[in-house]
This record gives C-alpha cells, sequence and structure tokens, in this order.
C-alpha cells in the first residue's frame, strides 16, 4: 500500500486493529497484569528473550497501539506514553542526564516544565540554563563541556514565539547535544520536528491528541534507542506510565484529530484578525497574523498558526480580570484542545511558578491572557468576547 496520509493515519495506525470478533473499535485492555503460558514462558518475557506483556507498567496493548500510530504521525521510530503530559516532560530529560550534566532551556516555558527545571533538577546536581532560543549567540554562549540536552516549546506556551527548528537542531547535532521539543500546540499535523533534525518529540497528549478535556496523559517520540532508555528507566522505575483507560480514549480523539484541528485553526485565525482590529488590545500573539514575526514560518516549519492565542488588553491588571470575568460562553479555565474555547490569566495561572522578574524576562506580562478557541462557531465566540470588552 502507498503512503498513506496524516488524517487516515490518525484513524487506523500502522498496525490496523483486527479483531477474532469483527469488533470496529479496539478493545481495552484493562488489566494490571497478564499471564504466562509457563514458568519458562515468565521468566524469558522478563530476559527480554520472548516478545509479550508482562504489567501494565511495562506495556500494554492499548497504550502499545496508541504508541504505534504517535510514532508513526512523527515520523520517529517509536514512542512512550505516559501518564501526564509533565511525565513526558521530565522523562525525556531525566533519561538523559545526570548529576553533573547540564541542561539548555527556553527561557519561556510552560510554568511546570520551568519548575521542574529551575527548583527541582538543581537539588540533584543538573545545572540548568535558560536561555532566549531566538538568539544563536545566546545559545552558543550557554554551551558549556557538560552540556547534554536542549529543551523548547514552539510556538512558545503562552507568549506564542516560534523558535527556528532549523537552527536549533543543527545546534544541538553541531554539538553533540539530545535535542527535545514539546510539539503540543502544533500536533504531528501541523508541525513534525523532526523534519528539521529535532531528536526527540513530546507532547502533552491531555490537549489536542484527546481533544475531549477528560483525559490527562503525554507521549514522548524518538528512535528506538532513546525510547527504550527512557522506558527502562524513568518510566519503569519512577512510574508516570498511563493508564490504558486513558490510552483508549487518546486513541479515539486522535480519530478526528484532523477535522478538529482544522476547525481550531480556521476560528483561532478569525478570532485574532478581530482582536487585532479591536481598540481595547494592545497587542495579539498569534503566528496566523502577518504582523506576528512568526508568521514567516507558515508554509515551511509550521503548515497553520494553531489554536492558541495570546492577546494584552489596554488598561490595568483589573481590567484584564473583568474582562475574563465577564465572558460567558468563553470557559475560565487553563489547558488547551478542548472543544470548548477556554480562557485563563498566565501570569496568576499556568506560569504562576515563574517570579515576576522570571516571567517579564520570558516576555510574559501582568496583563497577558490567553485563549484556546474551540470549536463552537466562531462567530459565538467573537460575540462573547465583544460583550466582555464592553464591560470594561
Amino acid at each position: 500500500m502507498k503512503k498513506l496520509h496524516d488524517q487516515t493515519n490518525c484513524i487506523h495506525g500502522p498496525n490496523h486493529f483486527e479483531d477474532p470478533h469483527g469488533a470496529l473499535t479496539a478493545p481495552l485492555y484493562q488489566s494490571s497484569t497478564f499471564k504466562f503460558a509457563n514458568a519458562a514462558q515468565g521468566a524469558a518475557r522478563f530476559a527480554g528473550e520472548e516478545a509479550g506483556y508482562i504489567y501494565t507498567r511495562l506495556g500494554n496493548p492499548t497504550t502499545r497501539e496508541l504508541e504505534e500510530k504517535l510514532a508513526q504521525l512523527e515520523e520517529m521510530e517509536d514512542a512512550a506514553a505516559t501518564a501526564t503530559g509533565m511525565g513526558a516532560v521530565s522523562a525525556s530529560v531525566l533519561s538523559f542526564l545526570q548529576q553533573g550534566d547540564h541542561l539548555i532551556a527556553s527561557s519561556a516555558l510552560y510554568g511546570c516544565s520551568f519548575a521542574l527545571f529551575a527548583h527541582m533538577l538543581p537539588k540533584f546536581g543538573i545545572e540548568v540554563s535558560f536561555v532566549d532560543m531566538t538568539d544563536l549567540d545566546a545559545l552558543q554562549a550557554a554551551l558549556k563541556p557538560n552540556s547534554k540536552v536542549l529543551f523548547a516549546e514552539t510556538p512558545i506556551n503562552p507568549n506564542m514565539t516560534v523558535l527556528d527548528l532549523s537552527m536549533l537542531g543543527q545546534f544541538a547535532q553541531k554539538n553533540g547535544l539530545i535535542s527535545v521539543i514539546d510539539n503540543t500546540f502544533m500536533t504531528p499535523l501541523l508541525q513534525k520536528p523532526k523534519h528539521f533534525g529535532i531528536d526527540i518529540v513530546i507532547h502533552s497528549a491531555t490537549k489536542y491528541l484527546n481533544g475531549h478535556g477528560d483525559v490527562v496523559a503525554g507521549v514522548v517520540c524518538g528512535s528506538k534507542a532513546h525510547i527504550e532508555t527512557v522506558k527502562l528507566t524513568v518510566l519503569k522505575d519512577i512510574g508516570a506510565t498511563i493508564s490504558p483507560h486513558d490510552a483508549w480514549l487518546i486513541n479515539r480523539g486522535l480519530k478526528t484529530l484532523h477535522i478538529r484541528m482544522q476547525r481550531h485553526c480556521e476560528s483561532a485565525q478569525k478570532v485574532a484578525e478581530y482582536l487585532e482590529s479591536h481598540s481595547k488590545v494592545e497587542r495579539v500573539y498569534y503566528p496566523g497574523l502577518e504582523s506576528h514575526p512568526g508568521h514567516r514560518f507558515i508554509g515551511n516549519q509550521m503548515k497553520s498558526a494553531g489554536g492558541v492565542i495570546a492577546f494584552e488588553i489596554k488598561g490595568t491588571l483589573a481590567d484584564g480580570e473583568q474582562f475574563i470575568n465577564a465572558t460567558q460562553l468563553c470557559t475560565l479555565a487553563v489547558s488547551l484542545g478542548d472543544p470548548e474555547t477556554l480562557i485563563q490569566h498566565p501570569a496568576s495561572m499556568t506560569h504562576s511558578p515563574y517570579t515576576q522578574e522570571e516571567r517579564l524576562a520570558a516576555g510574559i506580562s501582568d496583563g497577558l491572557i490567553r485563549i484556546s478557541v474551540g470549536l463552537e462557531a466562531v462567530e459565538d465566540i467573537i460575540s462573547d468576547l465583544e460583550s466582555a470588552f464592553l464591560c470594561i
């Protein structure tokens, strides 16, 4: 069969399930452990001499279906599913760092990723440098003899800065670093970091991949060797393993990923254009706008700009709070990628682990508001925002 399109692979995956009873949907293997035919088989599986399942923390057929599908979509050799998005973040770095090593991370990151790197890793003797990754000179200056891993998001949460993946991939390869990119905002349908020399791609599968706001999960995609290291060290021994039920739900969500992302992107573009033209908006951060510096990457690095918008309202922090509280259709909640449009205040919510000084250095102002544009009629979303603007 010829190579299939991503939207087809989202539904079928590399090993299209065939049930002996004719079930269209792959079953949920809600089992913690798996029986062996005899003691010799159990020993052979534990020794790695025979393929097969042992215990769900080590592997599960439902989880494996998800891993194979995500590896195919990211065009990587393999993948490891995790219990949360932060499970993917931690597994992607802890598997390859030890005491005395150095991590180079983007100065702007999701708040809990920042907290892990800034507060937890130094406790275990791992150095971390936060760098403006739009600046190659700054990256070069941060490099040390003990540098081992480079970690970044693009677009960056929440200010939507777009990083040049080709530059990061070349820099990492030239200097012997393992490069890790959080691709949550784009999904494999809009951006494939491997095409630009990136070693490991992670996702918070909680977001667009699942797409229904009822799961927390993550995934790490990479080479067979990298994923084997992730699975046999951090996932096995620390235990951030996804539940089979959550994996089953994400497999279900992936079937509509293509049409959902198309709608998210189309609606976000219209909302961003509306916000940019509004007299009460100071600035809009969305790569789909020609005014955004990251717009130049659309059509090559990124197929589209995604469904997340950040913007600043003219006025005080209190005006921003009043605006958020005045929305009725938009739901005041963190996360993104759900059918519902979600609105939140990063400085006091998702990025509260930053100090004010750290936030401002990362380009996250006190007045920044983030919207994850949902699947409602875009006219209704814009009408809700307009009504909220009338209250400030």
